[in-house]
């Protein structure tokens, strides 16, 4: 159960990540477009910022699953629901709901 709490935060850590890389990213293109910048540094820092954007659906389908097997382990699970561990799980699926 631990194994699955410690995915799932590091997972949405990750996809805290690289929503904030974007953005940052955005900035940084925005800026060397207005500075006149040559163009092919401009295209190559686009894709550097594509690449992190890409990263964030799949950081999303990855959570959708994690949370899924949480759920299911939980379930599975009952007799520990006076253990930390479980109350802890049980807490991280409240607050992901949708």
């Amino acid at each position: 159960m631990i194994d699955l709490s410690f995915m799932f935060c590091r997972l949405a850590k990750e996809k805290v990540y690289y929503e904030k890389e974007a953005d940052e990213l955005q900035v940084k293109v925005d800026k060397m477009k207005s500075d006149g910048k040559d163009e092919y540094d401009i295209r190559k820092m686009e894709e550097v910022m594509a690449e992190s954007k890409m990263m964030i659906p799949d950081c999303e389908r990855k959570l959708a699953a994690a949370r899924k097997d949480l759920i299911k382990l939980l379930e599975t699970e009952k007799d520990l629901e006076e253990s930390e561990e479980y109350k802890k799980a049980q807490a991280i699926i409240e607050d992901t709901q949708s």
